[in-house]
C-alpha cells in the first residue's frame, strides 16, 4: 500500500512540474509558441501514463479516469478519446475470493444462501462484481423473485480506498497552492466531496436504500423501471438485486432487432434525466451506458422501459440550487446570455466579487454563433473558429473567480453522459431539441410562482414609495435641527469622495451639453457656436481634475 501511495504522488507531482514548465513558466519569458506547439503531444502523453496507471492500480484511480473521459465539454480529445476503455477494461478477481467475501457476509455456505451461481461474472468494476445467482426455493416465495444478481464488493477494497484518497487529498493540498486554481475551485473540498460519494458507493446497504427511493420517485411512470432488492441477501458488502438484465441501452443494432427506435430512445432518457435533476433533486449520477437497459415491455405506451442499475453514485441537489439549475436551463434554452450568468450567480458558481460584464457579453456571442447546434453540425464547424473563440472565451473565464458548489461535479457528470449516450442512440440528436420543450414546461409550471413573486416585490415597492416621502422629510428636519451627527472618520471619506463623483458627473455632463449645442449652432451663428464650444472645456477640466487636491 506504501508502494500505491508513492506511486500516485510519483506521477503527479512528475506532471504537475511539467504543465508548471510548459504552460506557466514559458510564457512568461517570451517561450508561449513553445507551449502551443507541444500541448497535444503532452496531452495525450499524461492521458496513456494514466491509464496505465489506472489500469495497475484499479480502485478510485479508475473512477477518477472514468470521469475524465466524460468530460468532453471540458477536457480535450487527446486526454477523453485515451480514457475511454478505462469505463468497463477491468480485470475480475477469481471467483474463490468471491465465494470466500460471500459466505463471510452472509454467514453461511453459497450452496445454502443460493441455489445456483454462476462463476463468470455478468460485470467486473473497479469496486465490485456482479455474478449471476437464483435464490432458494424459500427465499423466492418470500421476495417474489428468482433469478438475481449479486453484487460483491472487491476483496480489500477499503483499504485501497483510504490510500487513494489519502494520495488525492495530498495532490489537492498541492493545487490549492496554485494560484490559478485556488482562485477558481476548493481542491481540498472537492477531494472531500469525491471522498464522500466513493465511501458510499461501497456500502451496498446505501446502494440498496438509494435503488428504493430513486424507485419511489418514478411511481407508476411508464418510462422507467428499478430492480428489486432482496434485503435477506444483502450487507454492506454484498447487495442482491433482481436479474433486470436486458438490452444495453447504446447496442443500436438489438434495439433494432427488438423493434424499437434508437431515435426515439434518446430524447426520452435525456427528458428522464433532466426529470431527476431539475424537477426532483435527487439524480442518478453514473448514467453509462453500462448502467441502463433498455427493456421491451408490453404494458409501457412506448413498449420498452428504461431501467435503471447501481445506484451508488447519486447526487443531491438542495433546493436553493435546483432553483438556480432551473433558471440555467431555462436562459440557455432561450439563447439569454445574461440571464445565464444571472442564474450561474443563484446557484453560487461564481463568487459575488465577480465583474460579469465581459462573461455576459462573450455568452451572447457564444449563443449568437453555435446555440441551438447539435453534435454532427458542431463537428461541420472550422476547427480555428472554435480556437479563435475559446482563446476569448478562455481569457474571460479566467479572469473570473468561479466555486463549485456542493455536488456541482455530480452534476456535470450526469449531464455529460447524458449527452453523449443520447448523442450515440442517434448521432444527429441535438441537445437543444430536449431543452427547449423541457425549458418551457419548467417556465409555464413556474408560471404562479413568477406571478406571487412579481405581486410580492410590487406591494414592497408600493410599500417603500409610500414611506419614502415621510422618511426624507424626517430626515433633512433632522439634518436642519443639526440631530444627525457623522462620526465615522471612514464614513466621511466615503463621502467625500461620492461628492466628488457626483461634481465631477454633472461637470461631465454639462461639458456633453453645451459641447453638442455649440457644435450644432455653429452652422447658424459661428461666433456663438465657437464661443460654446471654447466655454465647454471648464467644465471638461473640472471633471478630469476636480478630484485631485487645491482644484
Amino acid at each position: 500500500m506504501r508502494a500505491r501511495y508513492r506511486r500516485i504522488l510519483r506521477f503527479a507531482s512528475w506532471y504537475l512540474a511539467i504543465t508548471w514548465w510548459f504552460e506557466l513558466f514559458l510564457p512568461r519569458i517570451g517561450l508561449v509558441k513553445i507551449a502551443e506547439r507541444t500541448r497535444s503531444k503532452r496531452m495525450q502523453r499524461f492521458a496513456k501514463g494514466f491509464y496505465v496507471l489506472a489500469s495497475d492500480l484499479g480502485g478510485l484511480m479508475i473512477k477518477v479516469g472514468q470521469f475524465m473521459s466524460s468530460r468532453l465539454d471540458v477536457l480535450p480529445p487527446e486526454i477523453t478519446k485515451e480514457l475511454e476503455g478505462l469505463q468497463d477494461e477491468v480485470a475480475p478477481v477469481p471467483f474463490a475470493a468471491i465465494r470466500a467475501a460471500v459466505e463471510a457476509e452472509l454467514g453461511m455456505p453459497l450452496e445454502r444462501a443460493f441455489t445456483s451461481v454462476d462463476e463468470t461474472p455478468v460485470a467486473a468494476a473497479s469496486l465490485g462484481q456482479a455474478h449471476r445467482a437464483r435464490l432458494t426455493a424459500l427465499d423466492a416465495a418470500d421476495t417474489g423473485l428468482d433469478g438475481v444478481i449479486i453484487k460483491v464488493q472487491r476483496p480489500g477494497i477499503d483499504e485501497i480506498i483510504d490510500v487513494d484518497l489519502a494520495a488525492l487529498r495530498k495532490v489537492g493540498g498541492w493545487l490549492s497552492h496554485v494560484k490559478l486554481v485556488s482562485n477558481r475551485v476548493d481542491m481540498p473540498a472537492l477531494v472531500e466531496e469525491f471522498a464522500q460519494t466513493s465511501l458510499e458507493e461501497i456500502d451496498y446497504l446505501h446502494e440498496a436504500a438509494s435503488s428504493e427511493r430513486f424507485a419511489a420517485a418514478f411511481p407508476d411512470d411508464d418510462r422507467v423501471s428499478v430492480p428489486v432488492v432482496a434485503w435477506e441477501r444483502t450487507t454492506r458488502r454484498v447487495l442482491t438485486l433482481e436479474d433486470v438484465t436486458a438490452i444495453k441501452i447504446t447496442d443500436v443494432d438489438a434495439l433494432v432487432k427488438a423493434g424499437i427506435d434508437p431515435v426515439q430512445v434518446a430524447p426520452v432518457f435525456a427528458e428522464v434525466m433532466f426529470d431527476q435533476m431539475f424537477t426532483m433533486g435527487y439524480f442518478h449520477a453514473d448514467p453509462h451506458p453500462g448502467n441502463i437497459f433498455v427493456t421491451p415491455h408490453a404494458d409501457s405506451e412506448r413498449g420498452w422501459k428504461l431501467t435503471f442499475i447501481d445506484f451508488g453514485m447519486m447526487g443531491e441537489v438542495p433546493k436553493s440550487t435546483r432553483t438556480g439549475l432551473r433558471k440555467m436551463l431555462i436562459a440557455a434554452a432561450s439563447r439569454d446570455g445574461r440571464g445565464l450568468v444571472n442564474a450561474m450567480n443563484d446557484v453560487g458558481v461564481l463568487l459575488p466579487s465577480a465583474e460579469t460584464t465581459e462573461l455576459e457579453r462573450a455568452m451572447t456571442q457564444l449563443f449568437a454563433r453555435f446555440g441551438g447546434m447539435g453534435f454532427a453540425e458542431l463537428r461541420e464547424v472550422d476547427p480555428r473558429e472554435f480556437r479563435e473563440f475559446a482563446v476569448q472565451f478562455g481569457d474571460v473565464v479566467r479572469s473570473l473567480p468561479f466555486q463549485l458548489p456542493e455536488n456541482f461535479l455530480l452534476i456535470i457528470r450526469a449531464m455529460s453522459l447524458t449527452s453523449g449516450v443520447s448523442s450515440a442512440l442517434n448521432p444527429a440528436f441535438n441537445l437543444w431539441d430536449s431543452v427547449e420543450p423541457y425549458a418551457a414546461q419548467l417556465l409555464r409550471d413556474e408560471g404562479g410562482n413568477l406571478v406571487q413573486d412579481f405581486a410580492k416585490q410590487a406591494l414592497e415597492t408600493a410599500g417603500l414609495a409610500f414611506r419614502l416621502p415621510k422618511r426624507l422629510d424626517g430626515l433633512i428636519t433632522r439634518i436642519g435641527d443639526g440631530t444627525v451627527a457623522v462620526a465615522s472618520p471612514v464614513l466621511e471619506k466615503r463621502v467625500a469622495r461620492l461628492e466628488r463623483t457626483v461634481r465631477q458627473a454633472v461637470s461631465a455632463l454639462v461639458f456633453g451639453a453645451v459641447l453638442i449645442a455649440g457644435v450644432l449652432l455653429r452652422a447658424d451663428d459661428a461666433v456663438l457656436g465657437t464661443v460654446l464650444m471654447i466655454a465647454s472645456i471648464a467644465p471638461l477640466l473640472h471633471a478630469l481634475f476636480s478630484g485631485r487636491r487645491g482644484f
